[in-house]
């Protein structure tokens, strides 16, 4: 149904995941929906062995649009809303859009795509989150949101979200750790990213 009715390809070739809103297509992207890319990965990994293919290559599209986000910011840090209509192409195009709370989603889908393609991009682009995390968002006495990613002298809003360590750092620790280090095949993740096992009933 997602794939019917919400996504959809920007004239510069990207897909996007928009929002329904009242029965009216909106063609923007929240940095939060950034999380279907590993969805999809984690489904094409179970899918039929006809769909694995078509999901895997829609779950990349998505993850590579969500890097466009951050790559079009000075900063390298995605925005918190990002557009695809009068001319925007995964840029905020509103200034109340433009903040990064340290938000987890980008990197939790590159987690789980290297973990299933083994492509390199997805740790190189991790990298360039780290980096620039360290470079606009830390501050004295830990990481800070920013309230603006297209300007390289940062306006920290001073919080550091709880999400940030249970998440966005667990996740970049887990996309350049070994892939036995909680195994997807072994453990799943809340929504907090708390690891949970897998139980396995043992036939008799």
């Amino acid at each position: 149904a997602i794939e019917a009715h919400l996504i959809r390809k920007s004239p510069g070739g990207l897909t996007y995941i928009a929002e329904w809103k009242g029965g009216v297509l909106d063609h923007k992207m929240g940095h939060l929906t950034c999380f279907a890319a590993g969805m999809l990965a984690l489904g094409a990994n179970d899918a039929p062995q006809n769909k694995k293919e078509h999901y895997i290559e829609l779950a990349a599209e998505i993850a590579s649009t969500c890097h466009e986000s951050y790559v079009r910011t000075d900063t390298k840090l995605g925005p918190e809303v990002f557009r695809f209509d009068t001319g925007a192409e995964a840029t905020s195009s509103r200034l109340s859009e433009r903040y990064y709370l340290l938000r987890p989603e980008v990197v939790e889908s590159y987690l789980y795509l290297w973990r299933l393609t083994h492509n390199p991009k997805y740790r190189e682009w991790g990298w360039e989150i780290a980096q620039a995390l360290d470079t606009y968002c830390r501050i004295e006495n830990g990481f800070s949101g920013i309230r603006d990613v297209y300007t390289t002298t940062p306006n920290h809003d001073n919080v550091q979200q709880s999400f940030f360590m249970s998440e966005t750092l667990k996740y970049l620790y887990l996309l350049f750790s070994e892939d036995d280090l909680l195994s997807l095949e072994d453990w799943v993740f809340n929504t907090e990213a708390h690891p949970l096992p897998i139980s396995r009933v043992q036939s008799v």
